[in-house]
């Protein structure tokens, strides 16, 4: 069997495995595999110990970031006992709806969508009578995500917390990609009030891409855990190892230890070397664009082409060995994206030689 490796100019995406683990966490994980232990034990006690660390009430581990949503709002929803209502709403701005909305849709929930004012989400979180006997019911929760390309069209989450807040509705922030800042895991809820924050375990955080985290208000979390595997509920199938259990808290904690700020200076001295490097070629315009595509503090070099060749560039890169991947989430249909965020040291300059002799004209043939 032949894979080839790829250089990952693009992000944190999963059909390139999300992100890269460091050796402390790969040595957790490595050693989980040796032993069988209390599987519910562990899940909690590595879900208080998460808690501890990031400043939340509590925490829990999740079989990546789509399953938490599903958790969160099946327990927003009720007990595991509690047979689920067809009437069960999730309230989002309109703006926000995506490709996830399927993991709240799972619970048999149907989402509500709203406009971008306050006038829209008090609206909807009054409530409608309920049938035969009368009463409100109240949405199950806000689901609001994150993220600078999820800003436009929904209210910051400031006044989300406070006008849900004063409603009695739960919010739920999906933060999924918000790594860096780390100060996501604890600003959503301990500083801002929101009753969750769902974060990735294997993008930023560089943790198996596999695991995800609820963090937020205890009632909430502990109900996602009985909402899990290995408990025969509507989690049953999102199965979290012990394995991955261990390895996500070694994350957590090699996280929490790095320079963030020395890290993002990094990534952008390679976003410096790309666009000096590439500035003098001809039928290209490179420019430095921020926010990342998932609107994380730091830029990334956007190269734009002149010719209308990029696709031939692109798929020019995928065919070298190793592979090289460039990004196009949400730019011009003759633009590019060299993110640093997901490279290791050294692959920056790989990846301008690559594009350097692809793009020189003796040997760029359109």
């Amino acid at each position: 069997m032949k894979v080839r490796r790829v250089i990952n100019a693009n992000a944190t995406v999963t059909v390139l495995g999300g992100s890269l683990m460091p050796p402390p966490v790969v040595q957790a994980m490595a050693e989980a595999a040796a032993y069988f232990v209390d599987l519910p034990e562990l899940y909690e006690q590595v879900g208080e110990r998460i808690a501890e660390l990031t400043h939340n009430e509590a925490a829990c581990v999740t079989a990546g970031a789509a399953a938490a949503i599903t958790l969160v709002v099946a327990s927003c929803i009720g007990e595991p006992a509690q047979a689920f209502p067809l009437e069960a709403e999730v309230v989002m701005f309109a703006s926000q709806r995506n490709g996830y909305d399927y993991s709240a849709r799972l619970t048999g929930a149907h989402i509500i969508e709203i406009g971008p004012t306050a006038e829209d989400l008090q609206t909807a979180l009054t409530g409608r009578p309920t049938q035969p006997a009368g009463g409100l019911q109240r949405p199950a929760c806000v689901l609001w995500f994150a993220g600078a390309h999820y800003a436009a069209g929904a209210l910051p989450i400031e006044d989300v917390v406070r006008i849900a807040g004063a409603a009695g509705v739960p919010v739920i922030v999906d933060a999924a990609a918000q790594i860096p800042p780390v100060s996501s895991l604890w600003r959503f809820t301990a500083e801002l009030g929101a009753d969750a924050v769902i974060v990735s375990g294997g993008k930023g955080l560089r943790g198996p891409q596999t695991t995800g985290l609820v963090l937020g208000r205890r009632w909430l979390v502990d109900r996602c855990r009985r909402h899990a595997s290995p408990y025969q509920e509507i989690g049953r199938g999102m199965k979290v190892g012990k394995e991955e259990l261990a390895a996500i808290l070694a994350t957590v904690e090699w996280t929490l230890a790095q320079d963030e700020d020395a890290q993002l200076a990094a990534y952008e001295r390679s976003v410096t070397l790309w666009l000096d490097g590439l500035q003098d070629l001809p039928g290209i315009t490179a420019y430095r664009g921020y926010p990342s595509e998932a609107g994380q503090p730091h830029g990334r070099a956007v190269l734009r082409f002149a010719d209308g060749n990029r696709q031939q560039i692109i798929d020019a890169l995928w065919d070298l060995d190793p592979r090289i991947s460039v990004g196009t989430f949400r730019l011009a249909d003759n633009e590019i994206a060299l993110n640093p965020q997901t490279l290791q040291p050294g692959e920056d300059r790989l990846v301008l030689t690559a594009l350097r002799h692809l793009l020189t004209p003796k040997n760029h043939h359109p």
